[in-house]
């Protein structure tokens, strides 16, 4: 496990003590060679840092990273971690720059991280990235793997002018890691392990965060008239379950902000079946659920002065004699009645029920649904932005900033009428699918259906969801997308 603790600034005047040796990862920007730190470690190290940014050619640009091994007793290594243009730093690359000067350090070393110049103001990101960024899912590794599978215990300070006057930022940053971790174990389980029931049961241990927490069974989804979202799962041996946590971190002095997730915990595509090829990464399928309990962890964690409702459908979509058929019509929570021409967009049937429920029953401010839902999206924008959907321009403006701030990235996609259209049914309220031609945003129109008047976005993270290599701050696997997210809108709006 990774052991971050803060520290003074002046450890790094000690840091050449034979007694205790150390690495040092200073944090620079493309004027590193005037900021005070570097010049300072320079001098004592002979000019070292000079040369071997001369020879790498290393400039101080985001993701550069150079290093020089053992130079004076005491030193393991000094690693410079470039962060950007000297002016125009963010944070997203100070997290970046943390952990990968976390994986290039001698692993034996206490790592110190350090700002210089511009950066020192971000250096408590860089902590954060490295503790994302040293990630790993281990549960089911027997024994330690060649390519480092099994996390590695590791001691790192971040190097700060005041600790005390730091520690408050520095506990809601562990929070929101403590969230997004949170996520990411959710959707590196195994589908086996992580059925309707099992991950239900996970939740329930929020309670000792504080999160008031409710579970809906089958019966009570009936009397309730969930008919999509059990549709979708009348195929499975596992039933379903209907999660709903609310976090009272305002007093319930206003209306909640409400976050809804889909949890299909295992996607086969049901009768209209997918083919082999990926079908393991199905798994997945309940990242937005995942997202949606990383962010109740982390806002609670941090006892964020927020009201928040977390609410997810948690359905396995499996193939048997009791399969949902293509040309079922069920009825929704809404009394809206949906013609299911493909079994595979199942997605969008789990979030009409909770969409509508969540606006009846609780009357938020405010909705957000993440869900890996189309891969439209992963063709429209890759892995790079999630798609984000919305009835309203505050909040989609909202989102935009916080996804910039977070890292998260977002891209606004078109709704209308004329996408719209393509849900009629000649027997239904509507049809589940409106075609291949702008199909995640044809799921959008099939979600803003339940959402009535509320503000409302869509999030689409089929795309960003998984990682299929190693990525800035994790590892090939669950990314954790959309709690950073989540955690900043809250913030944001609380502000408000």
């Amino acid at each position: 496990m990774l052991d971050i603790a803060l520290a003074p600034r002046t450890l790094l005047d000690a840091a050449a003590d034979p007694q205790a040796p150390h690495s040092i990862a200073l944090l620079v920007d493309t004027a590193f060679a005037e900021a005070p730190a570097f010049r300072a470690l320079d001098a004592r190290l002979g000019g070292a840092l000079t040369r071997a940014a001369r020879v790498g050619r290393f400039l101080g640009k985001a993701r550069e990273i150079c290093s020089v091994l053992a130079p004076v007793d005491g030193i393991d290594a000094v690693i410079l971690a470039g962060c950007g243009q000297a002016g125009h730093v963010d944070a997203p690359a100070v997290e970046a720059a943390g952990a990968k000067a976390l994986r290039v350090a001698p692993p034996a070393s206490e790592l110190l991280i350090a700002g210089d110049g511009s950066t020192a103001p971000l250096v408590l990101r860089a902590g954060f990235g490295a503790l994302l960024g040293s990630y790993r899912f281990t549960r089911y590794h027997g024994k330690a793997t060649e390519d480092g599978a099994t996390a590695v215990s590791r001691r790192v300070r971040i190097l700060v002018d005041d600790p005390e006057a730091a520690r408050a930022e520095w506990t809601a940053a562990e929070a929101l890691a403590r969230g997004v971790i949170a996520a990411r174990d959710l959707v590196n389980e195994p589908p086996n392990v992580l059925t309707p029931g099992e991950f239900s049961d996970r939740i329930e241990t929020l309670g000792t965060l504080g999160v008031e927490v409710e579970v809906l069974d089958v019966a009570a989804m009936t009397r309730l008239g969930f008919g999509a979202l059990l549709g979708v799962a009348q195929g499975s041996a596992n039933a379903p379950r209907t999660v709903i946590m609310r976090y009272r971190g305002a007093g319930a002095s206003g209306a909640p902000l409400a976050f809804v997730g889909k949890g299909v915990t295992f996607d086969s595509g049901g009768l209209s079946l997918k083919t082999a090829s990926g079908m393991e990464e199905m798994k997945t399928d309940m990242a937005g659920a995942a997202a949606v309990v990383g962010a109740m962890t982390a806002l609670a964690a941090a006892k964020a002065p927020v009201d928040v409702i977390g609410i997810v459908g948690l359905v396995e979509n499996m193939v048997s004699s009791r399969s949902q058929r293509p040309g079922d019509v069920v009825r929704s929570h809404s009394g809206q009645t949906i013609e299911v021409l493909n079994t595979d967009a199942e997605g969008r049937l789990v979030l009409a029920d909770l969409l509508s429920y969540t606006r009846e029953r609780f009357s938020p401010a405010l909705m957000v649904d993440l869900a890996t839902l189309t891969g439209a999206i992963v063709v429209s924008l890759g892995a790079h932005h999630a798609g984000l959907f919305s009835n309203d321009d505050a909040l989609a403006d909202d989102l935009l900033v916080c996804g910039r701030e977070t890292g998260e990235a977002l891209w606004r996609m078109p709704m209308g009428e004329a996408y719209n259209r393509a849900l009629r049914s000649p027997i239904a309220d509507m049809k589940n699918i409106g075609g291949r031609p702008g199909g995640a945003i044809t799921a959008a129109q099939f979600l803003a259906r339940f959402v009535g008047d509320t503000p409302w976005a869509h999030l689409d993270i089929a795309g960003t969801a998984w990682a299929s290599e190693q990525q800035a701050l994790s590892p090939k696997g669950a990314t954790g997308f959309g709690v950073r997210l989540l955690d900043a809108l809250a913030r944001a709006r609380t502000r408000a």
